[in-house]
């Protein structure tokens, strides 16, 4: 009998010793496995982190559209026709159309006058260039201001001079300030059958290549 309550007492320490490790073991395993929780809640802090900077970005620059294209003032060296002109800006020369309206032509019925007119607004005066913008071919576009802010472009449009561009928000704004010159025939509105610049072009591309 004290032999078997001897084996008892030692099975007793056995259990006791060996169910010490795994409370320890547990405590390790438990460690191990809250890592991944504690990287993936360190990862979605940052992920929100730029998620909310980006956002705080896009704010700023929706709410400053000036920031990317700031207005600048220049001196026209060169009026090329009446919708294109060359600034002079920090040492360098810059040819710019103007934006959101189409002068017509030299070789067409008020080109000449188009650039004349312009020439007397900017040739060689200080403006205020806005909105620069190069697209993918080079082409750049810009509002001209002048000294007393009235827009150039608007101005040639005022005097029959100019078509307002269709294909911009801002040019098919210009369409009652069109269509009060057309009323009062002014400049080229005075011509039976005006054509725009555009179709004019398309024609004598088209011409060119019957004739070759």
């Amino acid at each position: 009998m004290r032999a078997a309550l001897s084996d008892h007492v030692e099975a007793d320490r056995y259990l006791t010793s060996k169910s010490s490790l795994p409370v320890e073991c547990l405590a390790v395993q438990k460690s191990r496995n809250s890592w991944p929780d504690e990287l993936g809640t360190l990862v979605w802090g940052i992920m929100v982190k730029h998620h909310i900077t980006a956002c705080l970005v896009l704010a700023f620059v929706a709410t400053c559209p000036a920031l990317s294209w700031a207005d600048f003032s220049a001196r026209v060296v060169t009026v090329n026709e009446g919708d294109r002109l060359t600034i002079h800006h920090e040492g360098r020369r810059e040819t710019i159309y103007l934006k959101d309206i189409d002068c017509p032509e030299l070789k067409q019925p008020y080109g000449k006058q188009a650039k004349r007119a312009l020439a007397a607004y900017v040739g060689n005066r200080e403006v205020v260039v806005r909105a620069l913008k190069r697209d993918r071919h080079g082409l750049v576009t810009a509002e001209i201001l002048l000294q007393d802010g009235r827009n150039v472009a608007h101005e040639l449009v005022k005097e029959g001079l100019a078509w307002s561009r269709p294909d911009t928000t801002e040019g098919r704004s210009l369409g009652d300030v069109e269509q009060l010159a057309r009323a009062e025939r002014k400049g080229l509105w005075s011509e039976p059958n005006p054509v725009p610049p555009w179709k004019w072009k398309a024609t004598r591309k088209t011409s060119r290549k019957y004739s070759n």
